[in-house]
């Protein structure tokens, strides 16, 4: 009768039979990789209701897909391979991977999932315990941190970034110092805590008249029950700094305009943050008005482009500017006969453009560069002849029918320079 009355009590109004949640398997101590010959203790964890206590309650352990004879709430094992747990009336647990190795070097990891946030340790042990010296940790293939012998390696607040292979490297006394040894690579992957959070404007029902922002994520679900806390912000400026809630509403000055908005989600202790990406929030004819001519969809920036500072782009209404100015020259032109002034004017040659004549100004100088630096060859050349052989440089000056340049300059024309051939008169 015990037995009926039980089963009646697990059987709710609804008809539906009463799930309980899967149990907590863990492991003593908690490192996924053993020596060969060690043992751990993985003990199961599950919610019994009162009604269960009726009868001893029961505990199913399998390897694999193996049942193991044990029923008791934690055992010892040395063998490798996947363990799982279950309560009567509950799914099966979680599973846990013990790992056994027969090398010098074994790295140690945590069997438990790291969320971002919390600590990440690793152990690079040697066998039985023998200290490593010369150690080195690695993660995917790089080196990350040194000791000089044997010391856990400790990443205080874990980031998505800090998943990968970990690898660890030393030396040992066995009775001299080895060469250095390597641990096999161990997979170590942190756990989201909670989503991207994204910003979103909640319908004019929902907002009762009003725009009212609301930042929205989600936790894990082991996790669930961790606080958080939103911030909103208008460009770079926090409009609402951390708090509980998250919602917000706009300023009914800002509403008329079109803004950018963005929220943040993290952590009481701020060692998680996340930013959502930029929400452009329409104005509010669009938003009270849905029946409207549809306003522009919001448009989402990537996180890591937010400037430090904004300002809307000024839209380009400029025209040419014609300035009025009185044409004495006009009243004494003379039109032909059937021809009025503001007829349309012939067409005329086009005056030479600024380009032009900086071309033809640096045309000329160039010719001019060019002059001088023959006459400077040629300075140069009696100079090199007068001291090589003097005698020579004399009769050449004696002769009257040798040219000389002589260079002259016309006041008048300061960039002119005009070159002259002269006779040299003995």
């Amino acid at each position: 009768m015990w037995m009926l009355a039980a089963l009646l009590l697990l059987v709710p109004s609804s008809g539906k039979a009463a799930t309980l949640e899967k149990p907590v398997l863990s492991l003593h101590p908690p490192w996924t990789t053993i020596f060969k010959g060690e043992r751990v203790t993985l003990r199961c964890d599950g919610y019994h209701p009162l009604l269960l206590e009726l009868r001893p309650i029961s505990t199913l352990w399998y390897l694999g897909h193996v049942l193991l004879p044990s029923h008791k709430k934690s055992i010892e094992v040395q063998a490798p391979g996947v363990y799982r747990c279950q309560t009567r009336g509950a799914p099966v647990s979680d599973p846990i991977h013990l790992s056994v190795s027969n090398d010098w070097l074994i790295l140690q990891v945590p069997y438990a999932a790291v969320f971002e946030g919390e600590p990440l340790v690793m152990r690079c042990r040697g066998w039985y315990d023998k200290v490593v010296y010369k150690l080195h940790y690695y993660h995917d293939g790089q080196a990350v941190r040194y000791f000089h012998s044997s010391t856990n390696y400790t990443v205080l607040q874990a980031r998505a970034s800090d998943s990968g292979h970990y690898q660890c490297s030393g030396t040992m006394r066995i009775p001299v110092e080895s060469a250095p040894m390597f641990s096999s690579k161990v997979a170590v992957t942190v756990q989201e805590l909670f989503q991207t959070p994204v910003l979103r404007t909640l319908s004019p029902q929902e907002a009762r008249g009003r725009v009212v922002l609301r930042c929205e994520t989600r936790l894990h679900p082991q996790k669930r029950d961790t606080p958080l806390q939103f911030a909103f912000y208008k460009y770079s400026r926090p409009v609402r700094r951390f708090d509980w809630g998250a919602e917000y509403t706009v300023p009914e000055p800002e509403v008329e305009e079109l803004e950018s908005y963005w929220c943040e989600a993290a952590t009481t202790s701020r060692s998680v943050r996340k930013r959502s990406p930029w929400l452009q929030l329409p104005g509010r004819a669009s938003v009270l008005a849905p029946t409207t001519a549809p306003a522009p969809q919001a448009a989402a920036l990537a996180p890591g482009d937010k400037p430090l500072s904004f300002r809307k782009t000024p839209v380009s209404r400029s025209v040419p500017s014609v300035t009025s100015v009185p044409n004495s020259t006009f009243a004494g032109l003379q039109f032909p006969a059937g021809h009025d002034a503001t007829a349309e004017p012939h067409a005329c040659e086009p005056l030479p453009t600024s380009a032009d004549q900086s071309r033809e100004a640096l045309q000329a100088k160039v010719d001019l560069l060019l002059r001088e630096m023959q006459l400077l060859k040629g300075v140069l050349g009696r100079v090199v002849l007068g001291l090589k052989d003097p005698q020579a440089l004399r009769e050449l000056t004696d002769n009257p029918e040798t040219p000389t340049s002589h260079v002259t300059v016309n006041p008048a024309t300061p960039e002119t320079t005009v070159v002259e051939g002269r006779r040299v008169d003995s």
